[in-house]
Formats: structure tokens, C-alpha cells, sequence
């Protein structure tokens, strides 16, 4: 192909829209951009023209010529606003990346927009402001929960033993009748308790000559608790119900347990009569509180790759943001040219020699670059959640010193 084919001439909006065209006629016809991601955005289409001419000017044209054209300059123009695209989503991950985490459902390279042909293109879309949720404190708080029975994602089940007249340690792990076997449990409640001790006390029925006693010894005889309603302190409840229990531990053979390493040892030893019944308790099975995936996050948000952000939207980017993508276009262009020219350091002509510019172009083009870079992170960042926070409590502070030199009213009654 001629060099000439390559030289920059200003473009109008039919080359643009005419290999739009083209290449929806055919997949082996390119667009005007390598991708062709935003080809099908009006604005973008729109202004890839005045970018061309902005990008030619400030490189020397006409004055100069330049050695590629038009669409070199909108390979450099899409990649341009893909870059915006790619650090105002890895600002919005920042930012929400734990809220999303689990929750939403996650996209994928197999989940394409419809801009471009087919599944071929990767599509454009706007991300709607998020609703702030505990994020991944929820799941932590689920663990903790889980560790006394009051919430989490393992199931908690059910088992139980018979008792024998003849036995009075249990091992649970083989003896007992579980609802879901495992290699290990881990044994949460056993149900081998006595009555509460204030269904004692507050006993209806209160005036049998065991009760009456105990009330004496307790200093309040001929009153009955549930029937007589004395003002006391709180202490004199626990007080009593600690000697209830005590009077029972001692002096009765009270329900009771003890397990180590899940041997089950029953108080009293059950008798003949015991012979049969069961004692219930509630279990969970380690390998499910020990797993770390679950079923119910497959196809959900894991991690940055597949957090639901697709490339801006062109037509929605704000003034500011499409002059970074200008002069990063600009900056990406000017890069380009010095690659080109630098493949020849010098250009014979009749009476000597010119020397090419290709170096300088490919240093300052990536300078540029990466000074909007900076400068756009630096941006980001001054107005993420945690910079909103500081500032809001630098304001609340200056704010509260203002009040303080203020002089306070005298209230006469």
C-alpha cells in the first residue's frame, strides 16, 4: 500500500459513519476504531471529527504533514476514553467493591452490550449510584453470630440419644441419632436441664411444705411470691435463684451434663426407669462451618474482575472528563507519530539531510500521558468516601470551634 494512503487529511463525518456502515454489513470490514465500542454513540461519532482536526493542529498540520491518518487518530481517541473509563470504574470499585461483593450479579466476558457485531464487542453502559449496605461486615457478622447460635449460614441441626439404665457416657459422634452425619461435630445445646429456677419461686402453686420451708429459709414466710407483690431490690431475685439452684445441686441429683470431646456423661445416672427416653441437642457439622464458598454467590460479584462496570457511556461523559480525553488523545497521538518517525532518525533531500523529531515526540506524548494519568487519580481520589469522611469531620470540628467563641445566653428564671 502507498505511504500517500497514510498521509493525514482532515475527515468528515461521512468517512466515519460510512465504515460504521461497512462494517455492520460485514465482520471482515473494520470500523473507523479498532474495537469499535463506542462507534455506534452519536456524540462519540461526532466528536471523533473536531478531535481529528484538534489532534492535527497541535501536531503542526497543515503546516506539517503528518504521516498517518484519521483513523490513527481515532484508535488514539477510543483508546483515550477507554482509559477515563477504565479509572472512573476502578474509582467506583474502590468505593463499593464490598458492597457489590456477593450481591450483585457479576459480569463476565461472556456477557457483552450490543454495541458492535454480534458477541464480537464489549458494550458501554452508565453504573447507577450504589446503596450503601454493611457490605462484607454482614458476612463477618454472620461468622460471629454462627458462634453462639444466633445466625450464620450453617445449618444447625438436630440429634439425639437413647438413654440405658446401664449406660451414663454417651459418645455422640457414633452413639446418637443425628439428622446429618459429618466427620466432626460441633455440639452447640444440650437439653438436659432442669426447671429454671424462677419457675420456682414465682411457682402459682407455692404452699406445699418443701416450698413453705424454702420461703422461710429465704425470710419470707406465709407470703406467697406469685400472689403477694412486694417492691424488693433486683438482688434479692438472683440471690434467691442462686440458692435455688445451689439447694438443688447439692442436695438433689439435678439434670445435668458434661461433655469432653464429645462424650456425653448424664447426671444422675439414668435408672430403669429413664430406660428409653431421649436427650435432644442441637449440633453443627464442622466442614460446614468451615467452608469458605457458598452456593448462593455463584454467578454474584468475587472479586474486581467481574464487578458489573461496563465502558462510560460517551454521551454522558461531562465537559471535564471529555477534555482529559482530548488531551490524552492528543498525548496518545503525539506518541504515535514518534514512534513512526523515529524509525528514521534523518530524511535525505537535495542538498543534505533533515533530522526527525520521532524521539522528542515519543518522550513528551508519554510524559503527557502520564501527567493526566496523575492528574486524574489525584481528582478521584480528593473526592472518594474516605476523603469525604476527613473533610466532613475537619468541617464539623472547624464548626464546633466557631460555636465555642460564641457567647452563651443567661437564663434568669
Amino acid at each position: 500500500m502507498p505511504k500517500a494512503d497514510h498521509i493525514y487529511t482532515d475527515p468528515t463525518i461521512t468517512n466515519f459513519t460510512g465504515a460504521v456502515s461497512n462494517s455492520a454489513n460485514s465482520l471482515a470490514t473494520h470500523g473507523p476504531t479498532p474495537y469499535g465500542i463506542y462507534d455506534a454513540d452519536k456524540a462519540f461519532a461526532s466528536e471523533s471529527i473536531d478531535v481529528s482536526r484538534y489532534v492535527a493542529r497541535k501536531l503542526g498540520h497543515p503546516v506539517m504533514q503528518l504521516e498517518f491518518n484519521s483513523a490513527s487518530i481515532w484508535a488514539c481517541f477510543e483508546e483515550a476514553t477507554s482509559d477515563y473509563s477504565t479509572y472512573i470504574n476502578n474509582y467506583n470499585a474502590r468505593n463499593w467493591l464490598w458492597n457489590y461483593y456477593g450481591n450483585e450479579t457479576r459480569l463476565s466476558g461472556s456477557q457483552w452490550g450490543t454495541s458492535g457485531s454480534g458477541d464480537e464487542k464489549m458494550g458501554y453502559g452508565s453504573s447507577e449510584p450504589v446503596k450503601p449496605n454493611m457490605g462484607v461486615a454482614a458476612y463477618l457478622s454472620d461468622t460471629y453470630g454462627e458462634a453462639v447460635g444466633v445466625g450464620g449460614d450453617a445449618t444447625l441441626y438436630t440429634g439425639s440419644i437413647t438413654l440405658s439404665s446401664t449406660t451414663q457416657v454417651y459418645d455422640l459422634q457414633n452413639d446418637a441419632t443425628l439428622e446429618q452425619t459429618g466427620s466432626k461435630l460441633e455440639i452447640q445445646n444440650i437439653f438436659n436441664q432442669g426447671p429454671a429456677a424462677i419457675s420456682r419461686f414465682y411457682d402459682p402453686f407455692a404452699g406445699s411444705y418443701d416450698q413453705r420451708s424454702m420461703l422461710d429459709t429465704f425470710g419470707m414466710g406465709n407470703v406467697s411470691p406469685a400472689v403477694s407483690f412486694i417492691m424488693r431490690p433486683i438482688y434479692w431475685d438472683v440471690t434467691r435463684a442462686a440458692a435455688i439452684e445451689t439447694n438443688d445441686r447439692i442436695r438433689k441429683s439435678a439434670y445435668s451434663f458434661e461433655l469432653i470431646n464429645n462424650k456425653l456423661r448424664i447426671f444422675p445416672i439414668p435408672n430403669t426407669k429413664d430406660t428409653g427416653d431421649k436427650v435432644w441437642f442441637q449440633y453443627y457439622v464442622k466442614e460446614d462451618k468451615n467452608k469458605i464458598s457458598r452456593n448462593w454467590t455463584d454467578g454474584k460479584v468475587s472479586d474486581p474482575s467481574n464487578i458489573p462496570y461496563k465502558f462510560k457511556t460517551y454521551s454522558e461523559i461531562n465537559s471535564s472528563g471529555r477534555q482529559w480525553i482530548r488531551r490524552y488523545t492528543l498525548a496518545t497521538a503525539k506518541e504515535l507519530l514518534g514512534i513512526i518517525r523515529s524509525k528514521y532518525a534523518t530524511m535525505p533531500l537535495p542538498n543534505g539531510e533533515v533530522s526527525m523529531d520521532g524521539d522528542s515526540l515519543k518522550a513528551e506524548g508519554r510524559e503527557e500521558k502520564q501527567l493526566l494519568v496523575d492528574e486524574l487519580k489525584e481528582f478521584l481520589d480528593s473526592v472518594s468516601l474516605t476523603e469525604k469522611a476527613k473533610s466532613e469531620q475537619e468541617q464539623a470540628e472547624s464548626q464546633q470551634q466557631v460555636l465555642n467563641k460564641a457567647p452563651l445566653g443567661i437564663y434568669i428564671g
